[in-house]
């Protein structure tokens, strides 16, 4: 998954803006690299997991645009890997790029997690 500088840094300002909270949001991906990243707002207002919403629906139909969407979410100081609230909560999102962004460590991480097992996808700018 290719992730440009561009992007990246939106997702970086958005962990930011949310801390001490989780932020979370979509990135929208076609043939593999993001193209933009959606801010959502975490309906949860939790450090510890998110629920993410949007105001305007009308982004969940971004793959009838042609896009993939990968779920993204900030972790305030642990890693960037999917922690076990994230693998019981995968909910819609199992078999989707799930994307970690630890705070701390500033540090991006994507994986596919399904049916409790977590796979790393290889990240590149």
């Amino acid at each position: 998954m290719v992730i440009p500088a561009d992007v990246r840094s939106a997702l970086v300002a958005h962990a930011d803006r949310e801390s001490p909270n989780e932020a979370c949001g979509l990135v929208l991906l076609r043939d593999g690299r993001a193209e933009r990243y959606e801010p959502g707002r975490n309906a949860a207002s939790s450090p510890y997991r998110f629920e993410l919403e949007f105001d305007d629906p009308e982004i969940w139909f971004a793959e009838d645009k042609g896009y993939e969407l990968a779920v993204f979410h900030s972790h305030i100081s642990s890693p960037a890997r999917p922690s076990r609230t994230d693998v019981e909560n995968i909910g819609l999102w199992a078999g989707k790029p799930y994307l970690v962004y630890s705070i701390r460590h500033d540090d991006l991480a994507a994986f596919r997690i399904e049916s409790g097992q977590i796979e790393a996808l290889p990240v590149t700018s």
